[in-house]
């Protein structure tokens, strides 16, 4: 039965205890403070890479399965944190590391989440939601998204979605103060070719597109979050992702998504997670009005003393940075 992770006390650790320290300083100058409800809700979409199992150790061995430890997992619980909302991608069929960091969030924290997804295409994945219950609370509708038949293989093949979703999208309304958030989160399939993905690009936004239409009730808050594997913005699959008027915020164009995008051009390098909702009077659903945006650079504040390399950080924390949006 999973515990909380050993506490950051002497017995932690000094290169640990050093490095949640600069953590939490990075994250303070970073991501806003929870204020009251009506004030702020923070939103964040996350892909954990393969979070499944832990290592109970401090630091991983080179011969240890997974290489995700105690040590990651405490800076995963810090970041997770920070926020109301985490929509989390890349959940496994074990849940050692996701059941650890709920006992260490604590108990006032809770989670809702899919089944895994069988077949090669889903890759054995769940999705989450991780969720501060002091601050919001499940508000009853909770399922995922289906097209209805006639969607499959319509008019133009190379938009027309040739089967349902590879990892079905999951949704999930939230009631924070007086606003009804729902949170629609994606994974989408990467392919062979980035031409794989377009259908699920066109699917989702002509989903989210007549969910829209069907009312005009703006205090839906209706948000779609995820990890959209967008190779770079404005790109084919961007204009799919955006074709039904799906806006992402402008703060959110200027941040890397990545650990591996180009420095020279980070925030449009591996433009995958988005978090984004429509703007025009016609299809607005949301009376929230977006303040902050950003991601979480976790790289420079971890592992320091080991020196690990990128492609290390990615099976020790992630390959992704968090994506998070402030609503005030």
């Amino acid at each position: 039965m999973s515990q909380p992770l050993p506490p950051l006390d002497d017995a932690a650790p000094a290169a640990v205890r050093a490095e949640m320290a600069a953590l939490r300083a990075a994250l303070d100058a970073t991501v806003p403070r929870k204020r009251q409800l009506d004030r702020n809700l923070l939103v964040a979409t996350w892909n954990l890479k393969e979070f499944g199992s832990l290592t109970e150790k401090w630091d991983a061995g080179a011969r240890d399965t997974p290489k995700r430890d105690w040590r990651a997992l405490w800076a995963i619980a810090e970041i997770v944190s920070r926020f109301d909302v985490v929509a989390l991608q890349e959940v496994t069929g074990n849940l050692r590391a996701l059941r650890t960091l709920m006992k260490t969030l604590g108990p006032r924290w809770q989670f809702v989440m899919t089944d895994v997804t069988r077949g090669e295409a889903g890759g054995g994945e769940r999705m989450a939601f991780v969720f501060d219950g002091a601050r919001v609370e499940l508000s009853g509708l909770a399922g995922e998204l289906v097209v209805p038949p006639e969607w499959i293989a319509g008019t133009d093949p190379s938009i027309a979605l040739r089967r349902q979703f590879a990892r079905t999208p999951y949704t999930v309304s939230f009631r924070a103060g007086d606003a009804t958030v729902i949170l629609v989160a994606m994974h989408v399939l990467y392919g062979s070719a980035a031409a794989d993905r377009v259908p699920e690009l066109h699917g989702i936004a002509r989903w989210m597109a007549d969910w829209a239409q069907q009312t005009s009730r703006w205090h839906h808050n209706l948000v779609v979050l995820g990890d959209f594997n967008i190779d770079r913005r404005d790109d084919a699959l961007w204009q799919a992702f955006t074709s039904t008027g799906l806006t992402v915020p402008e703060a959110l164009h200027a941040v890397p998504r990545s650990i591996f995008a180009d420095p020279a051009k980070p925030a449009l390098d591996k433009f995958y997670d988005q978090i984004a909702w429509f703007t025009d009077r016609k299809r607005q659903l949301i009376d929230l009005r977006a303040g902050a945006a950003g991601s979480v650079d976790f790289v420079p504040h971890l592992y320091r003393d080991v020196g690990l390399t990128r492609a290390q950080m990615q099976y020790r924390v992630s390959d992704h940075y968090p994506l998070w949006v402030e609503f005030v």
